[in-house]
């Protein structure tokens, strides 16, 4: 079996290579201190049978790291390792397909157990998450993540660059690609999410943060993410 943990604190990666030693003795596990590197491994044809991913990492924001690695690798098992333990941020996770949620609170114990049933094909939850989780309609941000859904993974690369404040000039040398093909980006990143300029895009991203899922209660119901056409 072959894993991949995507967490940049060292003591927690070997937290989580323990546990999956449990699980799995003798599996290989991969390690990546980013999406982008996780997304190298990926692309360099690294076939995983579950990716265990932090939400809290350098160059992410809000929900963004999770749509990129599943808008890129629909069909990757990813479940979600992360300190965030409100149930409305858990199901803002879930929205987007994943396969489970664990918190990092957990035991070795108890992270190898939600781990062996993630890999029988079964959503692993928390069971405080079970009792406390949102019944509320869902808000105007679980519609823009279905939008998010649209983007290409360059598009939310450069979506992401926009909320960090850069300029096409920017974005161009980052990503080794001309003014023009960012323009192009941008155009099609406000028409899909049905916006008039960067700055509606921008402040539409912020809906998605966990900062606002967490302070104003925003609540998103389950529903497992379709593969898109790249």
């Amino acid at each position: 079996m072959r894993f991949l943990i995507v967490e940049d604190h060292p003591l927690f990666r070997e937290a989580l290579e323990g546990a999956l030693q449990m699980v799995a003795p003798g599996a290989e596990i991969l390690q990546a201190i980013s999406i982008d590197g996780a997304l190298e491994q990926l692309s360099a044809g690294a076939e995983l049978d579950l990716l265990l991913l932090d939400l809290s990492m350098p160059g992410t924001t809000g929900l963004s790291g999770i749509i990129r690695i599943r808008k890129a690798f629909p069909k990757v098992p990813v479940v979600i390792v992360s300190g965030h333990q409100d149930p409305r941020i858990i199901s803002g996770a879930l929205s987007l397909g994943v396969a489970g949620y664990i918190f990092k609170s957990s035991s070795k114990q108890e992270l190898a157990q939600s781990i062996g049933e993630a890999l029988q094909g079964l959503v692993c939850i928390p069971d405080a998450y079970r009792a406390l989780r949102p019944r509320r309609a869902p808000s105007p941000a679980h519609d823009l993540l279905k939008r998010l859904h649209d983007l290409t993974p360059q598009q939310l690369r450069v979506l992401e660059m926009l909320k960090r404040g850069l300029q096409n000039k920017q974005i161009a040398y980052e990503l080794k690609i001309s003014e023009t093909t960012v323009k192009v980006h941008v155009s099609d990143i406000l028409r899909k999410l049905n916006v008039l300029s960067r700055t509606k895009a921008i402040v539409e991203m912020s809906q998605i943060d966990f900062a606002t899922l967490a302070g104003e209660g925003t609540t998103l119901r389950r529903e497992r993410a379709q593969p898109d056409q790249q």
